[in-house]
C-alpha cells in the first residue's frame, strides 16, 4: 500500500507567545510537538493579534493580523494559499477572532485550498445562534475537529449533530516532568518545610480564588504553616479595564480573615520552565473555578499530569479527568468543602500519594511528545478525508470543452540552448538546467503542430533549438546521448539514461517521417542511423519501446532501410519474449511491476504489429493495453493512473498518488494507436477518458491544465495539485491534444468519404460539432 497524505508544511493558526494567554501557550506547545514528532515537518505560525501593534514574535511566526480587521483574514488566507502549505491547524476559541462569535474566521477557512484541522477549546451545551452557526461552519470546513474530552465529543454529536467520524479526542498536552518529592525544591520559593497549596493561571473573578482564601482559616487551624501559592498575572483584559482591583480584593480578604501570611502571590506571567518548578513544589493543586461550562483547563491538565493531588470544583473537564478517584471534587462556591478536602489529604498521606501516582501514570499519555504523534496521525487522516471529500464517484459524466492549442508556456521555458526541464510555478528553473528527454518530446510536438498547419515563427525557432540540443547531446565517440545539461552548459554525465536514448530516437525518427524540411530530414536520418546501433546493447524495455516508436516514424518515409527494419524485428521480439515470460491471466503485462511510461510498451507493440502485419505483436499490444486501461479506471470511470509514490508491484496494491501527466499522455497516445490499428471506437473513448484527466476528470476533480498560462501542473498529489508547471507535464498535455486533433482529422476525412460512422458518446474533437 502506498503512503497516504503526509503533511510536511503545517501552519498553526491562533494566538501565540509572547501574548499572555493560555491559547497562545497551547499553540506554542502544539507547534513544537508537531515539529518534534517528525523532523521533516516544517511547522510555522500565523498569529492573531489583540492589538494593532502586535507582539515581538519569535521567528516561527511568519504572518500576523489583527483579530478585528475583517480584510486581514482574506490576506491571511491568500498568504497560506501562496505558501505551499499542506495543512492548517486552527486553535479555536470564540473570543480570539473578530465578528459575532468569532465569525470572521469562517471566510478565511472557506478560502483555503488545503485541509484544515480545528482544535476546539470551548464547546458549549447551550450555544446562542451565532455560536452554533460558527461551530457548524467549522465542522463543514474542517477535515477533523479535535476536542480534549469525551464530553466535548458528546456535545458535538448530540447538540450540534456532527458526525462522530469527524471528531477526534486528544487530551490537553502537558510538559514531561519527573515524579519528584514536592519538598525537593521548596527552598527556592521560601516555603521549605511548609505544606503547600497551588493555583496558577491568569487571574480573573471567574477563577473562584476567594473561596479557597475563605477556606484557609479552617485549614490553618489544622496546618498552621500551610502556604497557598497563587501564581500568575492578572488577565490583561481585566487589567486594562479595572487595573489590579481583583487581586487587591483578594489580599484584603486574606487580611480580614487573618491568613495574609499564608497567602503568597506571584504576580507575573511565568514561562513553562518556571511553571513546572512551581507545580513541583506543591502538595495539592486547587482549581476552584465557578463556571461548570469549562470543557478544557490547561492548568488542570498540567498539574494532574505532573502527578499532583488535585482538588477541584466539578466543571466539565475536572469532572471527567478526576473521576474514579483520580482527584477530589468539591461543590461550587463551597469553602467548607474545600477546607475539608485539603485537611483530609494532608491527614491521609497514603491517599494523597495514591492519587498522585495514578494521575502521573495516566499523564504519560498526555505529554506533548505523545500528543505530537497523535496529531500527526490525525493530520494524515484529515488529508486523506479531504481528498475523498473532493472526489465524488457519483458525479455524472460531463462534456469538456477542448481548449485551443497554445504553446506560450512552452516558449516561456525555452531559450537559445533548448528547453528547461523544470519550472518554479510558471518560471523556468535555471538551477535544474536542461535534459534530452524534454527536448526530444518538444521536438516531436513541433512536428505535430507543423502537420496541423498551426505553427508559428516563434515555435519554428524553438524547434531549431530543440534540434540543436539533440545534436549537441549526442556523443559520436560513445554512440550515446547525454541527458542532463546544466544552466552553464556543462554536461552532468558522460552517458545519459537508456530512456533518454530511446526518446531521442523517437524524436529523430519523427523528424524523418514527419518533417516538411529536407535539411531536417537529412540531419535526422544520419543521426538516427548512428544512434540506433547502441540499442543492441541497451537492456531497458522502455528504451526499446521508444526506439520502436521512432523506427515506426522513420519507416513511414524510408521503408526498406534494412538495418532499421532488422532492429525493429529484434526489439519487438525482445518485448514479446518479456510478455510471454511474465504475463498470466491476472497480470497481462511485460514486467512484474508497473512504474512509469507504462502504456508506451503496449503502444510499441501495437504500431509494430500494425505496420508489419504481425498479429502476435498486435494482439500482445492490444491485450496488455486493455488490461492496463482497466486497472487504471476508477469506480466512476475516470483515469486513475499508477502513482509514482510506490508504483504497482505484482501481488500488491497500485499507488494512487502522485499521478503524473506523463501517464495520461501515454494512455492517450497508445489508445489512439490502437484505434488506428483497429478502428474500434472504444479506443477513442479510452483516449477521451485519458485526456479528460487533464481537464478535471480525475481523483481531485480539478483541471491539471492551466488555461491561463498554457502550462500543465506537475501532477496530482493526494490532497492538491503540484503547483509547478514543468516541461514534461506541459508537453504531456500538448502532445495529447495535438495527437487528438490529428486523429480527429483522420476520422473526419473517413466520415466524409463514407468509410466510417460517427463515433457515439464522445465529447472531444470526434463529433461534427467540434470539427
Amino acid at each position: 500500500m502506498a503512503p497516504g497524505f503526509q503533511p510536511r508544511n503545517i501552519a498553526c493558526l491562533g494566538n501565540y507567545i509572547p501574548r499572555q494567554c493560555g491559547i497562545a501557550t497551547f499553540n506554542y506547545d502544539t507547534r513544537a510537538a508537531i515539529a518534534g514528532a517528525d523532523r521533516q515537518v516544517n511547522a510555522f505560525v500565523v498569529a492573531v493579534n489583540d492589538s494593532h501593534e502586535g507582539y515581538d514574535y519569535p521567528p516561527e511566526v511568519r504572518f500576523q493580523f489583527f483579530q478585528h480587521d475583517r480584510e486581514a483574514y482574506r490576506r491571511a488566507a491568500d498568504y497560506l494559499n501562496f505558501s505551499d502549505v499542506d495543512l492548517v491547524c486552527v486553535q479555536h476559541e470564540f473570543g480570539i477572532y473578530g465578528g459575532p462569535a468569532g465569525s470572521y474566521l469562517i471566510p478565511l477557512l472557506r478560502d483555503l485550498r488545503m485541509p484544515v484541522v480545528t482544535i476546539l477549546h470551548t464547546v458549549l451545551d447551550n450555544p446562542d445562534p451565532d455560536q452554533r452557526r460558527v461551530i457548524l461552519e467549522l465542522a463543514k470546513l474542517s477535515a477533523r475537529l479535535i476536542v480534549m474530552s469525551e464530553r466535548g465529543k458528546r456535545f458535538l454529536i448530540d447538540i450540534y449533530g456532527i458526525q462522530p467520524a469527524k471528531i477526534a479526542v486528544v487530551p490537553h498536552g502537558i510538559p514531561d516532568t519527573p515524579f519528584i518529592d514536592p519538598n525537593f525544591n521548596k527552598d527556592k520559593f521560601g516555603v521549605e518545610g511548609r505544606p503547600t497549596l497551588l493555583t496558577f493561571g491568569l487571574l480573573s473573578p471567574g477563577k473562584g480564588l476567594e473561596y479557597v482564601i475563605k477556606a484557609l482559616p479552617k485549614i490553618v487551624e489544622h496546618t498552621p504553616d500551610v502556604a497557598y501559592m497563587v501564581v500568575g498575572a492578572t488577565h490583561p483584559n481585566l487589567v486594562r479595564a479595572d487595573g489590579e482591583s481583583y487581586r487587591e480584593s483578594l489580599q484584603h480578604l486574606a487580611e480580614e480573615l487573618g491568613v495574609a501570611e499564608n497567602l503568597l502571590f506571584y504576580n507575573r506571567f511565568v514561562d513553562i520552565k518556571e511553571l513546572t518548578e512551581f507545580i513541583g513544589v506543591s502538595d495539592i493543586y486547587i482549581t476552584p473555578y465557578l463556571n461548570p461550562a469549562q470543557i478544557t483547563s490547561g492548568t488542570l491538565a498540567y498539574s494532574f499530569g505532573s502527578g499532583k493531588a488535585v482538588i477541584s470544583t466539578p466543571y466539565w473537564h475536572a469532572e471527567e479527568l478526576l473521576s474514579d478517584g483520580r482527584g477530589v471534587l468539591v461543590p461550587f462556591r463551597d469553602s467548607e468543602a474545600i477546607a475539608d478536602a485539603v485537611i483530609d489529604l494532608f491527614q491521609d498521606e497514603s491517599k494523597r500519594h495514591r492519587i498522585r501516582k495514578t494521575a502521573y501514570e495516566l499523564g504519560r499519555e498526555m505529554v506533548w511528545s505523545e500528543i505530537g504523534k497523535r496529531l500527526q496521525k490525525i493530520f494524515e487522516e484529515a488529508g486523506t478525508a479531504h481528498v475523498r471529500k473532493q472526489v465524488s464517484p457519483t458525479l455524472p459524466r460531463r462534456r469538456y470543452t477542448i481548449p485551443p492549442l497554445q504553446w506560450e508556456h512552452l516558449l516561456r521555458l525555452t531559450d537559445s540552448t533548448g528547453l528547461f526541464q523544470h519550472a518554479t510555478y510558471t518560471m523556468p528553473n535555471f538551477a535544474e538546467g536542461y535534459c534530452t528527454d524534454d527536448n526530444a518530446r518538444a521536438l516531436v510536438f513541433t512536428l505535430m503542430v507543423d502537420e496541423l498547419d498551426q505553427s508559428s515563427v516563434e515555435l519554428q525557432r524553438a524547434a531549431s533549438a530543440y534540434q540543436a540540443f539533440l545534436n549537441y547531446a549526442y556523443d559520436p565517440g560513445r554512440g550515446r546521448f547525454r541527458n542532463f545539461l546544466s544552466f552553464d552548459r556543462r554536461w552532468l554525465e558522460e552517458v545519459g539514461s537508456d530512456d533518454a536514448h530511446g526518446r531521442a530516437l523517437w524524436a529523430l525518427g519523427s523528424c524523418v517521417g514527419r518533417s516538411k524540411h529536407s535539411s531536417t530530414q537529412c540531419w535526422a536520418t544520419q543521426l538516427f542511423a548512428s544512434a540506433l546501433r547502441a540499442m543492441k546493447d541497451i537492456g531497458s524495455p522502455r528504451s526499446w519501446a521508444f526506439a520502436l516508436l521512432g523506427i515506426d516514424e522513420y519507416l513511414r518515409r524510408l521503408d526498406g532501410d534494412r538495418p532499421v527494419t532488422e532492429m525493429r524485428s529484434e526489439l519487438s521480439a525482445r518485448l514479446l519474449r518479456l510478455y510471454n515470460q511474465v504475463a498470466a491471466n491476472d497480470w497481462l503485462w511485460f514486467e512484474d511491476y508497473l512504474t512509469y511510461s507504462n502504456a508506451k510498451l503496449s503502444q510499441a507493440m501495437i504500431v509494430t504489429g500494425h505496420a508489419t502485419g504481425n498479429h502476435e505483436f498486435l494482439d500482445c499490444g492490444l491485450t496488455s493495453l486493455k488490461w492496463l486501461s482497466e486497472i487504471q479506471q476508477s469506480e466512476s470511470g475516470h483515469l486513475r493512473s499508477i502513482g509514482c509514490n510506490g508504483f504497482y508491484r505484482r501481488g500488491g496494491s497500485p499507488a494512487a498518488f502522485d499521478q503524473q501527466p506523463l501517464e495520461a499522455q501515454g494512455m492517450v497516445s497508445a489508445s489512439l494507436a490502437a484505434w488506428r490499428a483497429t478502428r474500434d471506437d472504444d479506443w477513442l473513448r479510452s483516449a477521451q477518458t485519458a485526456f479528460e484527466w487533464f481537464l478535471g476528470a480525475n481523483d481531485l476533480g480539478v483541471p491539471v491544465y492551466d488555461t491561463l498560462t498554457g502550462g500543465c501542473h506537475d501532477g496530482l498529489q493526494c490532497d492538491s495539485m503540484n503547483k509547478n508547471q514543468g516541461a514534461e507535464s506541459t508537453l504531456a498535455y500538448l502532445l495529447s491534444l495535438a495527437e487528438l486533433m490529428q486523429t480527429a482529422g483522420i476520422a473526419s476525412r473517413e466520415l466524409a468519404k463514407g468509410l466510417a460512422t460517427e463515433p457515439q458518446g464522445l465529447a472531444l474533437p470526434w463529433n461534427s460539432t467540434h470539427r
